[in-house]
C-alpha cells in the first residue's frame, strides 16, 4: 500500500508542487488549507506523514503539531519561509521530524519524505520485534507469545479480539488509539465492525481487570479514542 502524505499550507501553489512531486515519487496525497482542516483531515484518515506549514494564519503549525502529539506520533516534517532557528528548534522540540525552509526543492522535500518513513519503518519493525516479548505496565503483563495475559499475578481469560486489543495498547501505552485503529489491530482480516463494538469489547476488558482488581485500566479520551490507564492495583 502507497504511502499517504497529508500536505498542510494555506498557499494554493505550494500544495500543487508539493503535490505533485509526492504523487511523482508513487505516494498518495491529501491536502489541507489550514490547520483546521488538517486536524479534521487527521481524524479521519491515517496520513503515514504530515508536510506542515509554521506559518499559517489562525492555527499555525506549531499549533497544529501540539494538537497532533496528543493523540499522534505521525511524522511530522515542517515547512517554513523564515530560516529561523527559533521555529527550527522549537519545532523540533513539540515533536517535528525534520525541518525545510522555503524557497525548497521539490526533489530534496521527497527525498527527506523518504528519509523519515523509511526510519519510521525501521522503528515499527524494531517495535514489532520487542512485542513478541513480555509487555507490562504496573500489575499488568502479557505474553504475546504465550498469548496469556495476568494482572497482579491473576491470569485474566480474554478472547483473541480482547487480547490483541489489550496488546496494541500495552505496546505504546502513551499513544490515545482512535476506534478504527483499534479495529485494524484486533481484526487482522479485512473486516469492517462497528464503533459499538468496538467499545463492547473495551467494556469487557475494563470488566475482567476490575474483576482481578485493577482500579485504571482504559482511559477514554473523549472524542478521540482509548489510551491504556495506569493499570495499578486497586488500594
Amino acid at each position: 500500500m502507497a504511502h499517504r502524505i497529508l500536505v498542510v499550507d494555506d498557499d494554493a501553489h505550494i500544495r500543487e508542487v508539493i503535490c505533485v512531486a509526492v504523487r511523482k515519487a508513487g505516494m498518495a496525497v491529501t491536502e489541507a488549507r489550514d490547520g483546521s482542516e488538517a486536524l479534521a483531515k487527521l481524524a479521519h484518515e491515517q496520513p503515514s506523514l504530515i508536510v506542515l506549514d509554521i506559518g499559517m494564519p489562525e492555527l499555525d503549525g506549531l499549533d497544529v503539531c501540539r494538537e497532533v502529539r496528543k493523540t499522534s506520533d505521525v511524522p511530522i516534517l515542517f515547512l517554513s519561509a523564515r530560516d529561523d532557528e527559533i521555529d527550527r528548534v522549537l519545532g523540533l522540540e513539540i515533536g517535528g521530524d525534520d525541518y525545510v525552509t522555503k524557497p525548497f526543492s521539490p526533489r530534496e522535500l521527497v527525498a527527506r519524505i523518504n528519509v523519515i518513513l523509511r526510519r519510521m519503518v525501521l522503528r515499527d519493525q524494531a517495535s514489532a520485534e520487542q512485542g513478541k516479548g513480555r509487555l507490562s505496565r504496573g500489575a499488568l503483563s502479557i505474553e504475546p507469545l504465550q498469548h496469556s495475559a495476568q494482572f497482579d499475578g491473576k491470569s485474566l481469560a480474554l478472547t483473541a479480539i480482547e487480547f490483541e486489543i489489550l496488546k496494541t495498547l500495552l505496546a505504546r501505552p502513551s499513544v490515545v488509539f482512535n476506534r478504527e485503529q483499534i479495529m485494524h489491530a484486533a481484526y487482522q482480516a479485512n473486516i469492517q465492525v462497528s464503533d459499538r463494538t468496538i467499545d463492547s469489547h473495551i467494556r469487557n476488558i475494563r470488566a475482567k481487570l476490575s474483576g482481578a482488581g485493577c482500579d485504571s485500566a482504559i482511559d477514554t479520551v473523549h472524542g478521540v479514542g482509548f489510551r491504556l490507564g495506569r493499570c495499578e492495583a486497586k488500594a
